[in-house]
């Protein structure tokens, strides 16, 4: 039996992949300091006896013995990582120099969950895993941006100096089940004013645009990379390749709910990236991997996570 560790494990994400790798029969360490985690997300698992949850911030050490590690602690949403930039930056740099020394000691596997957003505002698109980005380093995204690419740097020198065993992938727009309400993603967002009848808010003219992965497709993914003994260490993107404007998205989102929201336009965030599209060839190649949660499908499973979490609220 496999003994993995997730870090950030009571997260969006990381839920879900708890959940993937129990019905495999791994035993599952869960480690998560509940900054943007939830217990809500996770307390259903607590039953299954291959199940442990670890509440830990991995910017101080960790000692476990663990055949796998997953690295996907981090605030990924702008206002989570932004409340605390040097939190953000501590948790990509320290926290992944601690898990490589937790994988170099005890010989395990490593993957690292880096993002799309190590491209920044893409003068390439697609974008290519050979594209080394267009990045502020000293703007509000910074903490994150700058961050997952040192992340993916530590991960490389720890393989080529210590032969530790990585695994890098690169995470484009991803939703489902679980998100945030709060976390000011834009289908979250979206979704939460269209079925409250607010007005959804469109930064800039919604002509940017982003490709959307729904969860259950991306987990597949981060389990194939991890799980794939080839030589092929990535980093890889993972991502749904079909490109929507943010005006696209809202309209869909409107007719699905049923909608009587308007959209009204903010002005555009600092440094946020106009286009925003992998190209997942190398996935497809390497990994045998495609998404095939069509955005529609995947939208109605989150509209009705979010109707069902609202009730709950007593917001409905």
């Amino acid at each position: 039996m496999k003994r993995v560790l997730i870090t950030g494990g009571a997260g969006f994400l990381g839920s879900f992949l708890c959940e993937k790798l129990l019905s495999k029969g791994y035993e599952v360490l869960c480690v998560d300091n509940f900054f943007t985690g939830r217990k809500k997300n996770i307390i259903h698992l607590l039953r299954n006896s291959n199940f442990e949850l670890i509440r830990h911030d991995i910017v101080f050490p960790l000692f476990l013995e663990v055949d796998e590690v997953y690295n996907l602690a981090c605030p990924a949403s702008p206002i989570h990582y932004q409340y605390n930039a040097i939190k953000t930056i501590k948790t990509n740099v320290v926290g992944t120099l601690n898990m490589l020394g937790l994988a170099k000691r005890v010989k395990a596997r490593i993957l690292q969950a880096s993002t799309s957003e190590i491209y920044g505002n893409p003068t390439e698109h697609p974008q290519k895993e050979s594209y080394w980005g267009n990045v502020n380093s000293i703007g509000i995204r910074s903490c994150y941006d700058e961050g997952k690419r040192v992340a993916e740097t530590l991960m490389m020198d720890y393989h080529r100096q210590n032969k530790v065993d990585i695994r890098i992938i690169r995470i484009f727009n991803t939703y489902g089940p679980r998100m945030n309400k709060n976390d000011g993603r834009v289908v979250s967002n979206f979704i939460v004013q269209a079925i409250t009848n607010q007005d959804i808010t469109v930064y800039g003219d919604g002509s940017q645009t982003r490709s959307f992965c729904y969860v259950d497709d991306l987990i597949e993914g981060m389990v194939k990379m991890m799980e794939n003994d080839s030589n092929f260490i990535g980093p890889v993107n993972l991502g749904n390749p079909e490109e929507y404007t943010i005006l696209e998205l809202a309209n869909i989102i409107i007719k699905l709910t049923k909608s009587k929201s308007k959209i009204v336009f903010n002005p555009l965030p600092k440094d946020d990236p106009i286009r925003r599209k992998p190209d997942i060839s190398l996935a497809k190649k390497k990994l045998n991997w495609t998404p095939k949660v069509s955005l529609e499908e995947g939208l109605l499973k989150t509209i009705e996570y979010f109707r069902n979490f609202l009730k709950d609220e007593g917001v409905l």
